[in-house]
């Protein structure tokens, strides 16, 4: 069963062993001349450490500073490491960005990636609920995908700080079982509505556990699998649509290759922020960092904003005028009411 990392003599025990490695394991305590930078596990592989880099270096040319990399393996690190006042910078969905200000209202998100527009208007990614392409049909009512059949089947999640991996797919699915008065602990355990319940710890961990057959549905997102799989049949982020491993993907997806898996569900997730920690970086260096993200050289950087068409994994990717832009706090209240509705 599992549950939540809520004791303080758990996190403390957790951040005690974190070593403070350049690109390597979060924690440490913060310089005066480093600029400490957390990155959750989905974005902490080795196949994204050029696009993990380029950030880096660009924020030292800019700042001065020296620019270290903090991978996790687990949500409840990164959130906690920026909170504690451990790291300067942290790339967090948005409900990892909901907690760590909510227990340090120093955190403060910077900017986010944009949509094609290049404006806040489209900035978001997509949220899946996924089945195997062979069991597909069992997930159907007549011609339909329906939720009302994934009741006692095998469920993945990625964590339960995941914005696009367990706050927006668990809402959802509530909503549809509305008559059974789920709660969100009940979804984080077998027996109240799936026989049995996995977190991933990562949005690819979560996808390789439907794949690998230990799950029989699983939620992950679009973005964060995007380096590893291809659409077989259909179009992106529709419902329906075939999605494909690629026959050369890394790890973890090294061991599925070939494997396919059918969207059964698609919902629009707001962006993940960058976020600030403001007891760490003065009020200079927070617009200096914020107005570097959001320059015409940093959205036509083709190692931070990969081209579509490019073989080259990356962090984000540029199908039309996607940049980093500015945001505010406010922006996040459309994931607070959801968390706030459980």
């Amino acid at each position: 069963m599992y549950k939540k990392i809520g004791s303080f003599f758990m996190v403390v025990m957790i951040l005690s062993i974190l070593a403070a490695c350049s690109d390597g394991s979060a924690g440490g305590a913060s310089s005066d001349d480093v600029i400490d930078i957390v990155w959750y596990p989905n974005e902490s592989g080795n196949e994204l450490k050029a696009a993990r880099d380029e950030i880096g270096n660009v924020i030292e040319e800019e700042t001065g500073k020296e620019v270290e990399h903090h991978l996790t393996t687990d949500y409840a690190i990164a959130i906690e490491t920026i909170a504690n006042d451990n790291a300067e910078l942290a790339f967090m969905g948005a409900q990892g960005y909901i907690e760590a200000n909510s227990k340090n209202d120093a955190v403060k998100p910077m900017v986010v990636p944009t949509g094609p527009s290049g404006t806040l208007e489209d900035a978001m990614y997509h949220s899946w609920l996924a089945v195997n392409v062979d069991d597909q049909t069992n997930y159907k009512n007549g011609d339909d995908f329906s939720l009302d059949t994934i009741e006692g089947k095998r469920f993945s999640f990625v964590s339960n700080s995941s914005t696009s991996g367990f706050v927006v797919p668990s809402s959802t699915i509530m909503e549809n079982f509305s008559d059974k008065e789920l709660t969100e602990e009940d979804l984080m355990e077998g027996g109240p509505l799936f026989e049995q319940v996995l977190f991933g710890g990562s949005h690819q961990g979560s996808a390789v556990n439907l794949l690998n057959g230990n799950a029989d549905v699983a939620a992950f997102c679009d973005t964060c699998v995007e380096n590893y799989v291809e659409v077989a049949e259909g179009e992106e982020n529709t419902v329906g649509s075939v999605y494909k491993v690629k026959d050369n993907a890394e790890e973890p997806f090294n061991t599925v290759t070939g494997s396919e898996f059918t969207l059964m569900n698609v919902t629009p997730v707001l962006n993940a922020p960058f976020v600030a920690n403001t007891n760490l970086l003065s009020d200079e260096e927070f617009e200096t960092i914020q107005n570097l993200f959001s320059s015409e050289e940093i959205a036509n950087n083709e190692a931070i904003f990969v081209p579509e068409d490019s073989d080259e994994s990356g962090l984000f990717f540029k199908s039309g005028d996607e940049r980093f832009a500015p945001v505010e706090d406010q922006w996040f209240n459309p994931i607070r009411e959801l968390s706030a509705t459980k």
